[in-house]
């Protein structure tokens, strides 16, 4: 067994990217919340950050100084297990709140622990992706290799998402029920993310 194996529960962070601050409804909060509802069924508890209610500033190094929030919600990252981000599609794209977490994640190629590794490294990451167009399969794959190349591991159907009808209004969070399908997914994403944790937090990477 490792030495860092902890016996600890897994923790899970969701990193919601909506565009709007609180306490604005969100269907990318929604989803988010609907992950980390699932993860719990895994025995994996965790916590939602809505970036926009917080003051990160733009740029690529763990602290840009100046009232930057981005440190305390970097120490959420590396005290999780598992780190969800959820976005919404704005213009076939990843929202912008979203490729600023990202190009903060960034900092991280430069952090290792004493063997090398990115302090990243053995932490799983997944998905959730909502919008009313096409577009799901691109920003999720935008978004794995970005959190692939910082460190995470991302487990097989590792992303969730609701894509509406193109060039209409009805937003995830108008739809009740939930679509059995996204609500199925969710569940596959949950079960195979916290699997993989658990298998990684028994046997980390090798050093680099």
């Amino acid at each position: 067994m490792d030495e860092n194996t902890s016996t600890d529960p897994l923790r899970a962070l969701v990193l919601c990217c909506t565009l709007k601050p609180s306490p604005s409804r969100s269907s990318s909060e929604l989803l988010g919340m609907r992950v980390l509802e699932a993860l719990r069924g895994h025995e994996v508890e965790g916590d939602l950050v809505r970036v926009a209610d917080q003051r990160v500033a733009f740029g690529v190094s763990t602290d840009e100084g100046g009232g930057d929030e981005w440190p305390a919600i970097r120490r959420q990252v590396l005290d999780a297990d598992i780190l969800v981000i959820a976005t919404p599609i704005w213009m076939g794209q990843p929202s912008s709140v979203c490729k600023m977490v990202l190009e903060r994640l960034d900092a991280e190629l430069s952090e290792t622990d004493d063997e090398g590794r990115m302090l990243t490294s053995g932490k799983v990451a997944g998905v959730a992706v909502v919008g009313n167009e096409d577009g799901a399969h691109h920003v999720s794959a935008e978004v794995y290799q970005a959190l692939s190349d910082v460190g995470f591991t991302i487990p097989a159907n590792g992303v969730t998402y609701w894509v509406g009808e193109a060039m209409q209004s009805t937003d995830y969070q108008d739809r009740d029920p939930e679509p059995e399908k996204t609500a199925a997914t969710t569940r596959t994403l949950a079960g195979n993310a916290a699997h993989l944790a658990s298998l990684l937090r028994a046997a980390a990477y090798p050093p680099a």
